[in-house]
């Protein structure tokens, strides 16, 4: 403990050093770039996809009135608020990583599913309808307990403090390019390549983010920031700071 108080005193008086090292430092450029990888993968698994245009993915799988496309809406944003509340008492339970390997399956596999209902005949099953609304609650819940908060959580923690306005920085702007550039490109996918396969591309990015994130992202449950800086600033391999 007085080890810790220790650095925080020490970080205290801590200047910013952040282009000086952006531009000398390997390590922190490596952190930068996956800090924003990081929230690119959060707005590549579609989360605003569904949370801009649920009423239109609610028309599409079927629900012609707007009320049941506006009550769909409604569950959707429900579930992500009692999602993230669950998330806030689990994270520094269970671990940033077992519930993020978690998320990003239960997305990949929820996406598929809404894909491959996209295949078959509304008209003839009208029921289908619902098993979509199931799956996307099943993806917003998944999102909202791992890559909603333990994204934001993990790029406020991996920046050492001399460069972490920077980091913090590159990686919000990182966040609303991507968000916007995903909410942009949505209706455009839809018409040129269907909702099927548009649903299944989000899916199946969803196993190559978990492979991202198994090699480069740490575990920093119960890890103080000064010891994560220590450990990047020193070269060990970046997934392994929190050790």
């Amino acid at each position: 403990m007085a080890n810790e108080v220790c650095d925080l005193e020490k970080n205290l008086h801590q200047k910013q050093h952040d282009f000086q090292l952006l531009r000398n430092n390997s390590r922190y450029r490596l952190v930068i770039f996956v800090g924003v990888s990081f929230q690119i993968m959060q707005q590549l698994s579609g989360i605003n996809v569904v949370m801009y245009y649920a009423p239109r993915i609610f028309k599409m799988a079927g629900f012609e009135s707007t009320s049941g496309q506006m009550w769909g809406t409604i569950i959707i944003g429900i579930a992500n608020v009692v999602a993230t509340v669950v998330a806030i008492v689990l994270i520094d339970r269970l671990g940033r990583k077992p519930i993020m390997y978690f998320g990003f399956v239960m997305m990949c596999l929820s996406m598929m599913t809404v894909g491959i209902l996209f295949n078959k005949s509304f008209e003839h099953a009208p029921q289908l309808g619902f098993y979509i609304l199931a799956a996307l609650l099943i993806f917003i819940l998944s999102f909202a307990v791992s890559s909603g908060p333990i994204t934001y959580v993990i790029c406020s923690e991996i920046f050492p403090l001399s460069g972490r306005d920077l980091g913090i920085t590159f990686t919000t702007v990182a966040s609303w390019l991507s968000t916007a550039a995903v909410g942009g490109t949505f209706l455009t996918m839809i018409h040129h390549l269907g909702s099927q396969i548009t649903f299944l591309i989000y899916g199946i990015l969803q196993a190559f983010f978990l492979l991202f994130f198994v090699y480069f992202v740490p575990e920093t449950k119960g890890v103080s920031l000064e010891h994560l800086e220590s450990n990047l600033l020193a070269g060990k391999p970046l997934r392994k700071i929190g050790s």
